[in-house]
C-alpha cells in the first residue's frame, strides 16, 4: 500500500488485522486519521478562543468486534493530553468535546460511539 502523498508505503494485509502479521490495517489507518483530525480541530478551536496550546497529543483506539457473521467497528476512544496556558479545566473540556463533535473524521464516523478522555497537563 502506498499513499498518494508518499507519506506512507508499507505492508497492508489480512494477517495484520486479525493475526500477528506485519503492516497496517484499516482500523489502524482510521485511528491515525481520527487522532490527527481531532488534534487539529482542538488546536484550532483553542487558538480561536484565545488559548494557544503548547502541544496537543492524541491517541485513538478503534475497537473491532465480532458482530453476527462479520465484524464491525463498535467504538473509538480518543485519549488526548494537552498543554494549554491560561485555561481552566472546564473550558478545556468544553473545547475538547466541541472538537470531538466537529472534527470532520468524527462526523464521518458518527454511526460509531466515540468516547473522549481529555487531560489538561502542566
Amino acid at each position: 500500500m502506498k499513499m498518494q502523498s508518499g507519506a506512507y508505503e508499507g505492508q497492508y494485509s489480512f494477517s495484520s488485522r486479525f493475526e500477528e502479521g506485519t503492516g497496517t490495517n484499516p482500523e489502524e489507518l482510521i485511528a491515525a486519521a481520527h487522532a490527527g483530525c481531532f488534534s487539529m480541530a482542538l488546536s484550532a478551536s483553542l487558538s480561536k478562543a484565545g488559548f494557544v496550546p503548547d502541544h496537543v497529543d492524541t491517541e485513538a483506539t478503534v475497537h473491532l468486534e465480532k458482530q453476527g457473521e462479520g465484524f464491525g467497528i463498535t467504538r473509538i476512544v480518543l485519549r488526548t493530553d494537552a498543554k494549554v496556558p491560561n485555561i481552566d479545566e472546564a473550558t478545556f473540556l468544553e473545547q475538547a468535546e466541541g472538537a470531538k463533535k466537529n472534527c470532520p473524521v468524527s462526523q464521518a464516523l458518527n454511526s460509531v460511539k466515540i468516547e473522549l478522555e481529555a487531560k489538561l497537563v502542566s
